[in-house]
């Protein structure tokens, strides 16, 4: 079973996200989208180059709670090709899971907590219909 295809998202706290948004657009040209909570970078995978993939980078205040009780103020998200499977072999494998899923339209999501207390966020995406 392929665990990790990718990086899904890059998030970090700091004081004050919006100034940093800005910062961030100015000097490396890192735009948000029109929400204004996210930047997205699209890519192509080289195995499959007619789907377009996505990384998103995001900036959180630090005292956000979506890190939980993360010791780091990064949070890397990794996207997943089958998220059940990943966890239940985590779970045998004695890694620390939250407990908490959330499921949306752009994909499922669940949370792991490597030895060291950095939060990490796991994302499948949705199932694309194969093309004929």
């Amino acid at each position: 079973m392929k665990r990790v295809t990718g990086l899904g998202g890059v998030f970090l706290k700091c004081t004050d996200p919006q100034k940093m948004y800005d910062w961030y657009e100015r000097h490396l040209g890192i735009e948000r989208l029109e929400h204004g909570e996210s930047a997205v970078f699209q890519w192509r995978d080289p195995q499959q180059p007619e789907e377009v993939g996505m990384t998103v980078w995001a900036l959180f205040p630090r005292d956000s709670t979506y890190f939980k009780n993360s010791s780091s103020p990064v949070m890397l998200n990794y996207r997943v090709a089958d998220l059940d499977a990943l966890l239940e072999a985590l779970a045998r494998e004695g890694v620390s899971i939250d407990p908490h899923r959330e499921n949306y339209d752009y994909g499922r999501f669940a949370w792991i907590t490597d030895p060291e207390g950095n939060r990490i966020e796991l994302w499948e995406p949705p199932k694309t219909p194969k093309r004929e």
